[in-house]
């Protein structure tokens, strides 16, 4: 990420934006169960919301500087942090119970990378378990943010679709002004 893009994913307004209004929209009766895993967590304004509302929590990103500092704030907690790439996990087959990525699939590098996380995270479920998450709508204040980012836009229309080739089912996007939110299910055993 660019400095300005990094600064404002610490930022206390984005914070709001995500803690407030975006997560609780993704995750409105949504059950993660006992085991979760979280995508990309960057600098963890995610993780801070997700780790009271989960048993155990284990975050994967990619991002050794990100990792690192997310690994010694959540030292103590419930949070375990794995600094490693999300298209190639360093977990065993149906290691968690529910599955979130909030606003990073666009920082995968290709959409091949992309339906390779989406693969490895069907791979990570438990059968019968949900993933879920967001990512942005491309404007011109977002592609303005990303200058010189890693950003491949996903397109909500053809998601849907991509989730079910990864193995998904009982699969749901829905698009808002800003972002869109999907659903899936790795089918029960």
């Amino acid at each position: 990420m660019n400095l300005l893009h990094r600064w404002y994913c610490s930022s206390d307004r984005w914070a709001g934006i995500l803690q407030g209004r975006l997560m609780p929209w993704v995750l409105d009766g949504v059950d993660l169960r006992d085991s979760a895993l979280e995508i990309g967590p960057g600098p963890g304004l995610s993780t801070d919301w997700l780790r009271p509302r989960v048993p155990r929590l284990t975050t994967i990103e990619v991002d050794e500087r990100l990792a690192q500092s997310l690994k010694r704030r959540m030292d103590g907690t419930n949070v375990t942090v794995v600094k490693g790439d999300a298209t190639s996990m360093p977990f065993p087959d149906g290691s968690f119970s529910g599955a979130v990525c909030f606003t990073m699939l666009h920082h995968v590098p290709s959409s091949r990378l992309q339906d390779r996380l989406l693969a490895e995270t069907y791979r990570v479920l438990r059968p019968g378990s949900t993933f879920a998450g967001a990512d942005s709508i491309p404007n011109l204040i977002w592609n303005l943010a990303h200058v010189f980012d890693t950003r491949v836009p996903v397109d909500p229309d053809g998601f849907a679709a991509r989730l079910k080739a990864a193995g998904f089912q009982n699969v749901s996007v829905d698009a808002g002004s800003d972002n869109f939110r999907f659903r899936a299910r790795r089918p029960p055993g």
